[in-house]
C-alpha cells in the first residue's frame, strides 16, 4: 500500500472512486445520488484543494482524502477541513482510510497547519485524536458531530464555514 499527492492522471479515478464509496451511504436519502466526487472535483478548480492523497496498491487507487482551508469568524486560518475520505466499498474496514488520514496529517502538520475541523461519526474520528470544542462551531450541526484537531495548541474560537464548493454540488 503507497500513499502519495495525486497527480492529473488520478483525477478520474478519483471522481469514480469517491462516487462509489458515497453511493448508498447511510447518510444520503434513501435513492439520491452522491455529490462528495463533485465537492472534490469543484475544490480542485477552485484551486481550493490544499492536500489531495491516494492511496494505491497492486490493483491501482483504492482510496482519497481530500482537506481544503476553512473560514473561522469569515476570515482564513491555517485550518482545514478533512472530507471527504473515500475507500473501495470492497475495501473498506481494513484501515485504508485511517491510514489516509494519519498521512494526510503528519503533512499538514509539517505545513504549519494549526488545527483540522471535521464533520463526522464521533466513535471513528476520536481514534485520530479529533474531539467536539465548544468554541468552534458550524451552523447547523450538532455540536457532537462537529470535531476538531488542534496541531499547534492554538486553540481557534468561533464560527467555522467550509469553501463553497461544499455547498455548490450542481
Amino acid at each position: 500500500m503507497n500513499i502519495r499527492a495525486e497527480i492529473h492522471s488520478d483525477i478520474e479515478r478519483i471522481e469514480k472512486l469517491v462516487y462509489r464509496a458515497f453511493e448508498n451511504h447511510p447518510h444520503h436519502a434513501p435513492g439520491a445520488q452522491p455529490t462528495e466526487h463533485l465537492i472534490v472535483n469543484k475544490l480542485r478548480q477552485a484551486e481550493a484543494l490544499s492536500l489531495s492523497l491516494v492511496c494505491e496498491d497492486e490493483t491501482g487507487i483504492i482510496g482519497h482524502i481530500a482537506f481544503s482551508p476553512v473560514a473561522i469568524n469569515g476570515e482564513l486560518t491555517n485550518w482545514y477541513g478533512l472530507g471527504p475520505v473515500s475507500v473501495v466499498p470492497e475495501r473498506q474496514g481494513e484501515g485504508i482510510g485511517g491510514a489516509l488520514i494519519r498521512q494526510g496529517l503528519s503533512q499538514l502538520k509539517e505545513q504549519n497547519a494549526q488545527g483540522v475541523v471535521l464533520l463526522g461519526e464521533p466513535q471513528y474520528y476520536r481514534r485520530f485524536g479529533f474531539e467536539s470544542l465548544p468554541q468552534l462551531t458550524l451552523a447547523g450541526v450538532p455540536a457532537e458531530y462537529f470535531m476538531s484537531l488542534v496541531v499547534d495548541n492554538n486553540i481557534a474560537a468561533g464560527e467555522v464555514t467550509y469553501h463553497p464548493a461544499f455547498f455548490e454540488t450542481e
